[in-house]
């Protein structure tokens, strides 16, 4: 049964609205991840946006051309396992809506399950949907724990994160890191990426939740999502008039970076 967790108040006039599908809401949550959607819906309010969101789980039908974003948070090796086993009922719907260009934001199990398989810290295979090209690995008695830092060149943008996870994650050729690190482990400690960027799904191992230590980037999947759906020339705010002075984790990197030194 898909049903609404949040909406905006019907008080406030709106120019605008974002339908968002939180995935498996009542299942991927664990660390934290649910304040993802609360940053989605902060940042929308702010733009002239009235928000609605969804949970939609286990049986329920996702009708790629009802929501704007979509978003897929993470979950323990359980949670996961029983989300595998219904994914695929809505891998079609996912695939349109990916090649429709629409926006996703997808951490840690949700990122894992876009991609190919994952590997369990057991050992057992977990089948993705396909819908993308990357594939998760596990470890032996090892976690990638601790503060992240990456950069995305294309947007020239910075971001920050905790990462807390047992997966080694590989990118396929199409896709494109959310990131290069600058300090942390990122996807797999190897080839300096963090995330995905592929079409207009980005995903991550950041949680903290990744939208609330990053202003910038919850601003910019919400604004392509209205461009998206209103055109191109549609009059939204700027980022530097309604958030840039939110941005807590330019104090924390001084100081990380002092301790670093």
């Amino acid at each position: 049964m898909t049903y609404t967790s949040l909406l905006s108040k019907e008080s406030t006039e709106y120019q605008f609205d974002i339908k968002i599908a939180h995935l498996y809401g009542n299942l991927m949550n664990t660390y934290g991840d649910n304040g993802n959607v609360l940053m989605l819906k902060y940042v929308a309010e702010k733009l002239g946006a009235k928000v609605q969101v969804d949970i939609v789980s286990i049986d329920d039908q996702l009708n790629p051309d009802e929501y704007d974003i979509i978003f897929f948070g993470g979950g323990q090796d359980f949670e996961q396992t029983v989300v595998a086993k219904d994914l695929p009922s809505k891998k079609e719907a996912i695939a349109h809506y990916i090649d429709d260009q629409k926006v996703i934001l997808a951490i840690c199990g949700g990122f894992q399950l876009l991609g190919q398989y994952y590997i369990q810290a057991n050992g057992e295979k977990i089948n993705g949907i396909g819908v993308m090209g990357h594939y998760t690995l596990n470890q032996d008695n090892n976690r990638y724990i601790g503060d992240i830092k990456i950069h995305n060149k294309e947007f020239n943008e910075t971001y920050y994160g905790f990462e807390n996870h047992q997966g080694r994650t590989f990118l396929s050729s199409d896709e494109k890191p959310l990131g290069n690190v600058i300090y942390g482990n990122g996807n797999n400690k190897e080839d300096q990426t963090e995330g995905v960027h592929y079409k207009n799904v980005f995903g991550s191992y950041f949680h903290g939740p990744i939208l609330s230590r990053n202003v910038n980037l919850a601003y910019r999947l919400v604004t392509t999502a209205l461009h998206l759906k209103y055109g191109e020339n549609i009059k939204l705010a700027a980022y530097e008039d309604i958030l840039s002075q939110e941005k807590p984790e330019e104090y924390r990197d001084i100081k990380q970076k002092a301790e670093f030194e």
